[in-house]
């Protein structure tokens, strides 16, 4: 457009040999000038405008396909969690790696089906020694990632976290075999409350407590590893429901399930492990409290890793609608 016009300018007065035509020129050459400067300034912003509309158009829509696609890609994503466990591994070698699908494969079907009975159960014995068949995935990561070697053979000796995929179709199948089908349907959230005591040291295991840190990370291990979520309280919230470690089987059940409603949990899990010397382990109890049963369970002589793991693995079965108690557990609690 600006040489279009500069053009029909030179053109008026191309036989002009005066000076009133060359002032006119000039007059006329100036004033296009600025016509020229003012459409190109006008249209330099009306192209920002529009790139500046185009570009936030563009983030909005990533925005929501984004969005979108969280909310459409969530359940998927947690059934296959569903199919997938990990173990630890002494270095990539085949013969560790079948111990490894063995493992794996047996706590995947608990956590499928919510079964925690399937626990070191004789039946699963001839499937483990297959569990290769039914693995469609897996992978190493290296624990000591960034450390040097500590063997002539580089890995031999390092540990690995091992993860392993596994076909959904043929876990369902030995499901079935064994009488039992996978919990698919929604599992609520379990508010967990954990009180310990070890001598003269007592303490309740919250989200954002220093003193905790190790037990809180068994916790969430073992949830993952049952295919449950939990949350934990905090400091704040046992102070202003007045619960200072005293013991929680003790306390009223409506307070439990108003605090666990709280911190975004459904159903009230309520555990205490005790320290005994004799057993060099851990004496536990746990209670859940569905509508119209309550139930109740305990162990003796085990890490809280295994406490933990047996507690929520106890809580998923209660819930997950199966009535035989979790494989050596007792109904009551010891006094």
């Amino acid at each position: 457009m600006a040489s279009r016009v500069a053009t029909g300018s030179r053109t008026g007065c191309i036989s002009a040999k005066s000076d009133k035509c060359l002032k006119a020129r000039t007059v006329s050459g100036e004033s296009r000038n600025r016509e020229i400067l003012m459409i190109a300034i006008h249209s330099t912003k009306r192209q920002r405008g529009l790139i500046w509309f185009a570009a936030a158009r563009a983030i909005i829509g990533i925005f929501l396909a984004a969005a979108l696609a969280c909310c459409t890609a969530t359940p998927a994503t947690a059934a296959e969690d569903l199919y997938r466990a990990q173990t630890v591994v002494t270095g990539q070698g085949e013969a560790n790696r079948m111990i490894g699908f063995a493992s794996c494969m047996e706590d995947v079907l608990i956590k499928v089906s919510g079964a925690e009975r399937l626990a070191g159960d004789r039946r699963l014995a001839a499937y483990k020694a297959k569990a290769k068949d039914f693995v469609t995935a897996f992978d190493y990561r290296d624990q000591f990632s960034g450390k040097p070697k500590r063997d002539e053979q580089g890995t031999r000796d390092r540990p690995f976290d091992l993860t392993v995929d596994f076909d959904k179709e043929k876990i369902d199948g030995v499901l079935k075999a064994l009488g039992l089908k996978p919990w698919l349907s929604h599992r609520p959230v379990l508010a967990v409350f954990v009180e310990m005591e070890q001598g003269e040291r007592k303490f309740i295991i919250t989200s954002d407590g220093t003193q905790s840190d190790l037990q809180r990370d068994a916790l969430l291990a073992a949830a993952a590893r049952r295919g449950m979520n939990i949350v934990l309280p905090t400091a704040a919230a046992l102070a202003k429901a007045n619960i200072n470690g005293t013991e929680l089987s003790k306390m009223p059940s409506s307070t439990l399930v108003s605090l666990a409603a709280g911190q975004g949990g459904e159903v009230a899990l309520v555990g205490r492990l005790v320290w005994n010397d004799r057993d060099l382990g851990w004496a536990t109890q746990w209670q859940i409290d569905r509508p119209g049963r309550p139930h109740r369970w305990r162990l003796r002589g085990v890490t809280f890793d295994e406490a933990f793991r047996r507690g929520i693995g106890g809580a998923a079965q209660v819930l997950s609608a199966f009535e035989d108690r979790p494989r050596g557990l007792a109904s009551k609690f010891s006094g």
